[in-house]
C-alpha cells in the first residue's frame, strides 16, 4: 500500500510575525514521521490570515488564488514522484520550491505584475474626478503597458525609471509633458505601493526628474489666426467632424477647457446690459470663471439649441486630429489647444491680463502670466518693431 505524503498550509511558524511584521506562509510535507517545510513566498501580517487563508487586505484574492496554484502544484509534484517509484522529501522540496514557487512568484507583492496592481489603483484614483483626469490614467496605463520594461514590482528600479525617461525624451517629450503625464502618475502608484507595504523605498527620490513647466507653456500648444480661421471655415462632409469642429470653435471663443465644456448649461447665461453673459465653477479647481458670449459662441449655440453635441475627449481629440490634418495643419492639435488658443486671441487683441485671467478661471493673475508669458514678450517685441520701423532718420 502507497502511503502519500500530507501537506499543509502553515503560517508563521517560528512564531516571528507581529502586528506590523509580516510573518511566512509555508507549506508543511509530512511522510512516515518526516516533515519538510516548501516556501510559497508569500508573507502577510497575523490579521491577514484566517482559517488558512488570506483576508483583509486588497490583494487577498490574487493571494489566495497564488496558494491554491501552489498546493495544486505540489501535489502534482508528489503524485508524480509516488508513481514513479522516487519518492524522496528532499528532492520532493527541491522540487516544489524549484517549480511551484516560481509560478507563485508572479502573484507576490512583490513580484506581481505592476499594470495589474496600477489598473486598481487607477480606478479609485479615477473616482470623482472629470473625464479629462480619468482619461490621462488611462493613456498612461495604455502606453505603460505598451512599453513593457517594467513587469513586476522588483523591476522598479533607479535604472528602469531612467530608462523611462530615456524612452520619453526619445519620443519628443518635454520635460512637463514627460513629468505631468507620465512621471507623475507612476510616482503616485508608487506612493500608494508603499502605503500596502508592497515597496519600501521610492526610487523617485534619488533620481532627478526635470518637471519645468516653463519649457512647456501653452504659447506653444495654440493655432495661429490663419490656423485657426481655416479649420474654423472647413465644412466636414460627416456631422462627427462638424460636431468636433463646431465644439473646438466654441472652446475658442469661450476659453473652456474640456471638462467645463462638457458641463456648460445654458440655464446660467445671465443678460447684462443686453449682453449675454455666463458664470460657472471650473470642474478641476472649483475656481469662478465669466466670459461674454461672442457672436461666434452664440451661433453656435443656437445651431445646436442650445444643446451642444459632447461626445467624449478622447474621440474629440480624434476627430480633431482629423480636422487638423484636412486643414493643413502639422501640430498634435487637442482640444486643450482650443483654450490656449482662445487665450492668445484675447490677448493678442488687446484684452488686459486681469480680464484674460478671470475668463480662464485662474485664481490670480500670476498664474496667466506664467503660462502666456512668451506670447507677452513675442509682443512687446513686435510692437517695438513696429516702433523703431517708423522712426524717421
Amino acid at each position: 500500500m502507497i502511503h502519500y505524503p500530507t501537506i499543509k498550509l502553515i503560517f508563521d511558524r517560528h512564531k516571528r510575525a507581529t502586528n506590523t511584521k509580516e510573518g511566512a506562509i509555508e507549506l508543511r510535507i509530512t511522510h512516515q514521521r518526516q516533515q519538510r517545510f516548501a516556501t510559497t513566498g508569500i508573507r502577510i501580517l497575523p490579521k491577514q490570515w484566517k482559517d488558512g487563508r488570506i483576508v483583509n487586505r486588497l490583494d487577498a484574492l490574487e493571494l489566495q488564488q497564488a496558494l491554491d496554484a501552489f498546493v495544486l502544484n505540489a501535489q502534482r509534484i508528489i503524485q508524480e514522484r509516488v508513481q514513479s517509484g522516487t519518492l524522496d522529501m528532499a528532492t520532493i522540496v527541491a522540487d516544489i520550491n524549484g517549480k511551484a514557487a516560481m509560478m507563485a512568484t508572479m502573484h507576490t507583492p512583490q513580484g506581481r505584475l505592476v499594470i495589474d496592481y496600477m489598473r486598481e489603483r487607477a480606478e479609485v484614483r479615477k473616482y470623482g474626478r472629470a473625464e479629462d483626469s480619468r482619461e490621462r490614467y488611462d493613456r498612461f496605463l495604455r502606453w505603460f503597458e505598451g512599453w513593457g520594461q517594467i513587469r513586476t514590482f522588483a523591476d522598479i528600479t533607479e535604472a528602469n525609471i531612467m530608462r523611462m525617461d530615456e524612452e520619453l525624451t526619445r519620443k519628443g517629450m518635454k520635460d512637463c509633458s514627460k513629468w505631468g503625464n507620465y512621471h507623475r502618475f507612476l510616482n503616485s502608484f508608487i506612493l500608494d505601493a508603499i502605503d500596502e507595504g508592497i515597496m519600501q523605498r521610492n526610487p523617485y527620490k534619488h533620481i532627478h526628474i526635470k518637471k519645468d513647466k516653463n519649457s512647456d507653456t501653452a504659447i506653444e500648444k495654440y493655432l495661429t489666426q490663419g490656423e485657426f480661421s481655416r479649420l474654423a471655415s472647413l465644412e466636414p462632409t460627416t456631422d462627427y467632424l462638424r460636431h468636433a469642429r463646431d465644439l473646438f470653435v466654441f472652446q475658442t471663443y469661450t476659453c473652456l477647457a474640456y471638462v467645463d465644456l462638457a458641463a456648460f448649461d445654458p440655464t446660467k447665461i445671465r443678460d447684462v446690459g443686453g449682453r449675454k453673459m455666463y458664470v460657472g465653477r471650473r470642474g478641476k479647481t472649483k475656481q469662478e470663471y465669466t466670459f461674454l458670449l461672442l457672436p461666434q459662441a452664440l451661433a453656435i449655440l443656437e445651431r445646436y439649441d442650445y444643446k451642444l453635441p459632447i461626445m467624449s475627449n478622447q474621440k474629440y481629440n480624434e476627430y480633431i486630429k482629423v480636422l487638423a490634418v484636412m486643414t493643413g495643419i502639422n501640430k498634435p492639435v487637442s482640444s486643450h489647444w482650443a483654450r490656449h488658443t482662445g487665450a492668445t486671441m484675447l490677448l493678442n487683441s488687446g484684452v488686459g491680463m486681469e480680464v484674460v485671467s478671470k475668463v480662464l478661471g485662474h485664481s490670480t493673475t500670476r498664474i496667466t502670466r506664467q503660462i502666456y508669458a512668451k506670447l507677452l514678450d513675442d509682443t512687446i517685441a513686435d510692437e517695438m518693431s513696429k516702433m523703431l520701423g517708423s522712426e524717421k532718420v
